[in-house]
Formats: C-alpha cells, structure tokens, sequence
C-alpha cells in the first residue's frame, strides 16, 4: 500500500440501546452526506457506533449528529482523532452497516485490525 494513502479519521460511541428507526434513517442520511463509512450495533443493549472518514471534519460532524439525536446514555468513548495507520478502511462511503450483536461488531472491528483499540475503548481490556 503507498505511502500516498490519506489518513483515516474515527471515533467510537456507545449509547443505552439503538432501535429508534427514525434515528437510524438519519444516521444513515448522514453517514451519505458526509460521505462517511459507519457501523452500526442496534437492538438491544449496548448500542455501538464506529465511523470513519478520510475527512476528520466529517467524522467530527458525524459524531455532533448523533449526539444531537439524544440516545440515552450517549458516551463518546473514542472522540474523533487519527486512526493507525495500519487500520484497513471498510472502502464503503456514505454507508451505514447495521449488525445485531457485540460479537458481529468485533469480527468487523478484527477486520479492520481495531479489536485491541476497540477492546480497550470499551473496558474489555484492563490494561
């Protein structure tokens, strides 16, 4: 991969619960506005939120959105900021993915070679 390749800018949420359909018709207007990438873990409890952007001021509007949408016990545990440079980027723009489980939301976080960022941002990891 060249050296030419544009950083990627993320961040990670974490909410009470995501099911509102509404919130996530937005999210998803959003995520095509901003011309983001995002994945989303709804149903029950916890709701997940990564998005990514070789734009950080996407990704920090992104972020303001869904802290506008008032999700209870909305935590922004990793602020938008710089992802490695070895992260490997979904490719997908102006897309939000939705997965039904934590286990689905890791593989995809392992795919993308976070799952010790992801770890340790959600308190898996104490170290």
């Amino acid at each position: 991969m060249s050296s030419s390749r544009r950083p990627l800018y993320h961040a990670l949420i974490r909410t009470h619960h995501i099911t509102s359909r509404t919130k996530v018709a937005k999210l998803k207007a959003a995520a095509r506005k901003l011309n983001c990438y995002g994945l989303l873990k709804s149903g029950s409890w916890p709701g997940l939120m990564y998005v990514e952007s070789d734009v950080e001021e996407a990704t920090k509007d992104w972020v303001d959105i869904v802290h506008a949408l008032r999700y209870k016990d909305y935590q922004l545990i990793s602020p938008p900021a710089s992802a490695a440079s070895k992260v490997v980027p979904f490719g997908e723009r102006g897309v939000l993915r939705e997965v039904d489980t934590v286990k689905e939301f890791a593989i995809e976080m392992e795919r993308k070679g976070l799952l010790e960022w992801w770890r340790a941002a959600m308190g898996y990891d104490p170290s």
